[in-house]
């Protein structure tokens, strides 16, 4: 008897560790985002989506090429307008080509918080690369933390693919990056987009990873469509 309530007490620990470590579940995070899109006028109010990182939220295909329309961000907000037709939603880029998050991180009141997001999307690890992961990983907590303080939805984007790197090697850098938003998701229990895992397993299933990108470090439409895709799962 006191060896089994022992065994029940090491499994309940063991389960609670795990769900300390996980982090936010899609399918249930932006509930009371899902009911707000859902109510009719006059009982709806306008959602604010803000998207804030480097050139891939902002647009760019082929630089100095922006495609606004074509990008991830109008892409799942068309996705959302065709499952919520009763919708208000405001789309809403706060990104800059060439950024990375440290930079993003001190414009980061002034320019994200005045829009009061009610979710925000952060994509900086692509060009993080260049400030390394202890400088990425601290100003992403800053971001990260301002915004929970504010009751903001956070959801994290893993980095699409640069084809100066072999994304199916498990030693890219990117791999790095996408490891450490993973665990920072797992943290704050917030949520993560996994596009580098997305455009990872397109790769190791024989995929032309080519055929997704307007440049090496830019993906064209279809890329986009990918990253979009994981975004409309939140939702």
């Amino acid at each position: 008897m006191m060896l089994r309530l022992c065994v029940s007490i090491f499994l309940l620990v063991l389960s609670s560790s795990f769900s300390a470590l996980s982090q936010a579940d899609s399918k249930v995070y932006l509930k009371d985002i899902k009911e707000e899109f859902q109510k009719q006028w006059p009982k709806n109010r306008t959602i604010n989506l803000v998207f804030h990182g480097h050139s891939v939220p902002t647009g760019y295909f082929r630089t100095p090429h922006v495609h606004t329309l074509s990008a991830y961000p109008f892409l799942t907000l068309q996705k959302l307008k065709e499952r919520y037709p009763y919708a208000v939603i405001n789309c809403i880029t706060t990104s800059i080509g060439g950024e990375n998050s440290v930079q993003g991180a001190k414009r980061f009141k002034k320019e994200v918080l005045s829009h009061r997001p009610d979710v925000l999307f952060i994509d900086y690890a692509l060009n993080d690369r260049a400030i390394g992961l202890a400088a990425s990983r601290k100003a992403m907590e800053q971001m990260i933390a301002t915004a929970l303080k504010h009751n903001i939805k956070v959801i994290l984007l893993t980095p699409s693919p640069d084809l100066t790197e072999d994304i199916r090697s498990p030693n890219a850098v990117l791999q790095q990056f996408t490891k450490q938003l993973i665990e920072l998701a797992e943290k704050y229990k917030i949520g993560l987009v996994d596009s580098y895992a997305a455009f990872r397993e397109l790769a190791l299933s024989g995929k032309n990873i080519n055929e997704y990108m307007a440049q090496s470090n830019h993906p064209n439409q279809k890329g986009h469509e990918i990253i979009a895709e994981q975004i409309i799962s939140f939702f």
